[in-house]
């Protein structure tokens, strides 16, 4: 009975990692990169490279762009106030038409050039749990498929790797591919194990009303009034009402919030309904300091600055849900954890890999030739290394297009997209048309363009990296360069090793082919 539950959990194994492999490439890789969202972010946009400010500025500063929200008949205002990971300030307003964002200079409070880009926050972190498919919330079912399924491998896994403990601590970088292939795989999968079952079980407790909604409805009249009670946005259900001025301050306002904190910051300020008589004012807590995603909030009238609610405290069960929201979502700012929490990410991302490689190496030699085979090969070439040549196309546009750069009546953010777009489609052709090659040569490209995206970052804006080590407000434009470098070395390394295998594997089949002839 035990052999043959252990082959059904390898079939199981085998066939969740090759159907949903890929898309669970994508969602760990960009989960891991949104680790840094804020750093890529200062990367793309150099105009926001600034020293932190020793004093902040009054928020009563932004009033003129609170009243140009009104003006436009914006449905909200919100600024979002710097932090040690961002120094300056962003603005946000949005009407039916459109959503309007602006950078602001700590110091001056001018309005810093627009970078034309989405970044890291508004591209790489969505498309981690959307896939950029918002149509009925397609790629979040679909990312709620692919991460039940990875529960079900990090189990199968250890059920018919008997010995994966054992082979934790074995590594044989000179022995056949396969051998190789899935020594990588344990190591990853071992070492990773927690951070594999805790990352994707919380992302699916995160989601969880998107995938039961019966919960939801069987509480609430809808979801919006379950999204407004649980995040402490009751205050938003009023209705639009007449124009009216608002003369409140909001700098007494937020007084008051942090009186009600304990002196503590706020992280957002939001005004609902800018210029209305319903007008409110809230204040959002940041979660720097600490793991639980608590969202406490305190609103005010906008007219009268009357205190009108704050969040309740959290039930235990729903602290759990916080808890596992913010171990998940990374909110507090613990830089070692940051990089372990990036280290192991890019763990989970070999151990996809890794298995890919290892199902197609244990059938090369008798599927190589079918349509099925070469199908598969190049659906993970695309997966793995083309999402990462993706990645650096969107880097590599954002430093080569002009600003205010116009094409096909698309702006500059949504060409930077298209680059990505394009390039990870391209890759995917590649693989089926160079199957023998395609590791190698697309290796050897994220090494050429991993290399050329950091020599752009130095000729568009003079941030090289003895500039950006010498100052300490530029580190995180010094980490992502180097952590290109590092990348570049290690896609030159492998696609030297793979040129390799692939040379000795002609030559010791050459003389078999002669002897015969």
């Amino acid at each position: 009975m035990e052999p043959d539950f252990r082959r059904s959990m390898g079939w199981l194994h085998t066939w969740a990692g090759v159907v949903l492999g890929s898309v669970l490439f994508a969602i760990f890789w960009m989960g891991t990169l949104s680790v840094f969202d804020s750093e890529i972010d200062l990367w793309m946009k150099p105009a926001t490279r600034m020293a932190h400010a020793d004093n902040m500025l009054p928020l009563e500063s932004f009033r003129s762009s609170l009243d140009e929200a009104a003006a436009a008949k914006a449905s909200f205002w919100n600024v979002t106030l710097p932090n040690d990971r961002d120094a300056v300030f962003h603005t946000h307003y949005g009407t039916r038409q459109k959503m309007i964002s602006r950078d602001i200079d700590p110091v001056t409070g001018q309005v810093l050039p627009d970078s034309g880009t989405l970044g890291a926050t508004e591209f790489i972190f969505p498309f981690h749990y959307t896939l950029n498919l918002e149509l009925m919330n397609l790629g979040e079912w679909i990312v709620g498929l692919a991460s039940m399924a990875m529960l079900i491998l990090c189990i199968t896994g250890v059920i018919i790797h008997r010995k994966i403990f054992a082979d934790f601590f074995t590594f044989r970088s000179r022995a056949k591919s396969r051998r190789m292939l899935l020594d990588l795989h344990n190591i990853s999968g071992v070492l990773g194990m927690p951070f594999h079952i805790i990352l994707t079980f919380s992302g699916l407790v995160i989601l969880g009303a998107t995938y039961f909604p019966a919960g939801v409805t069987a509480v609430y009249p809808n979801t919006r009034a379950y999204f407004f009670e649980s995040n402490g946005l009751s205050f938003l259900s009023v209705k639009h009402g007449k124009p009216g001025a608002s003369g409140v301050s909001l700098d007494e306002t937020a007084m008051k919030a942090r009186a009600l904190w304990g002196g503590d910051e706020p992280h957002l300020v939001l005004v609902a309904n800018p210029g209305m008589t319903t007008s409110r004012i809230a204040f959002f807590r940041g979660n720097e300091n600490q793991v639980v995603s608590d969202r406490d909030v305190i609103a005010f009238d906008g007219s009268t600055g009357k205190l009108l609610s704050r969040a309740p405290h959290l039930t235990p069960i729903m602290r759990s849900q916080r808890f596992l929201s913010g171990l998940h979502l990374i909110e507090f700012h613990h830089w070692v954890l940051r990089w372990i929490y990036f280290v192991l990410g890019l763990g989970s991302c070999v151990l996809i890999a890794t298995g890919f490689l290892f199902w197609m190496e244990s059938r090369r030699k008798k599927q190589e030739k079918q349509i099925g085979f070469r199908l598969v090969e190049a659906i993970a070439a695309g997966s793995v290394t083309g999402i990462i040549l993706a990645t650096l196309a969107f880097l590599t546009a954002n430093r080569l297009l002009p600003h205010g750069a116009q094409m096909f009546g698309l702006e500059r953010a949504s060409l930077e997209v298209c680059a990505f777009y394009l390039v990870w489609l391209g890759a995917f052709v590649h693989g089926w048309v160079r199957s023998t090659r395609v590791w190698i040569e697309q290796s050897a490209a994220i090494a050429v363009l991993a290399l050329a995206v950091t020599v752009l970052n130095w000729l568009t804006t003079g941030d090289h990296l003895v500039r950006t080590l010498s100052h300490r407000y530029l580190w995180p434009v010094a980490g992502v360069d180097m952590v290109l470098l590092v990348g570049a070395v290690l896609a030159l390394l492998a696609a030297r090793h793979l040129s390799h295998r692939v040379r000795n594997t002609v030559v010791s089949i050459r003389p078999a082919g002669e002897q015969a002839a």
